[in-house]
C-alpha cells in the first residue's frame, strides 16, 4: 500500500503525535519514512537568491532532523531526512513528487508552518496540488 511516507516535522512537541502514528503505519506497510523540515525564515527563503550563509536556526533544524531520523533507524525503520528551504507547502509538494511519495502525513496545531495548517493555507495548498493521499492528524498538543 504505502512504500514511501513523507512526514513534515517542525521541531516541536507536535511532532511526537505524527511520528507515533506514522511509525505504526510504516510497520504495517513496511514503508520508508522521509522526514522533512522546511526552514522558512528570512535566511532560508533567500539562501540561494543572494548566497547567504547557513543560519543557526537552519543548523539546529538539520541537527533535529538527523537526531530524529537516527532514533527511527535505531527502532528499525528505513529513514531519509531532508532540510528544505522556503515556502513549506511548495517544498512539501516538490519533495513528494521528486521522491515518489505514496502518502504525506502531517500534524496540525503547532508553531511556525504548522500554525499555517490551522488556518488552512499549507494543508489546502498541499492537498489541492498533489495526486496522493494526505493524512492530517490533529495533535492534542497546542
Amino acid at each position: 500500500m504505502y512504500k514511501n511516507i513523507l512526514v513534515p516535522i517542525e521541531n516541536s512537541p507536535t511532532d511526537l503525535c505524527i511520528l507515533e502514528h506514522v511509525q505504526k503505519l510504516a510497520k504495517l506497510t513496511n514503508a520508508r519514512l522521509i522526514l522533512m523540515h522546511v526552514a522558512d525564515g528570512w535566511v532560508a527563503r533567500n539562501f540561494d537568491k543572494i548566497g547567504l550563509r547557513e543560519s543557526e536556526e537552519m543548523k539546529k533544524d538539520f541537527e533535529y532532523l538527523e537526531t530524529t531520523a537516527n532514533k527511527l533507524k535505531d527502532a528499525g525503520f528505513e529513514v531519509e531526512h531532508v532540510l528544505a528551504l522556503g515556502d513549506p507547502a511548495t517544498q512539501i509538494i516538490k519533495l513528494s513528487k521528486d521522491s515518489n511519495v505514496d502518502l504525506i502525513a502531517m500534524a496540525t496545531h503547532g508553531h511556525r508552518f504548522f500554525g499555517d495548517l490551522l488556518h488552512g493555507h499549507t494543508a489546502d495548498k498541499v492537498r489541492h496540488q498533489v495526486e496522493i493521499p494526505v493524512l492530517l492528524l490533529k495533535s492534542p498538543i497546542n
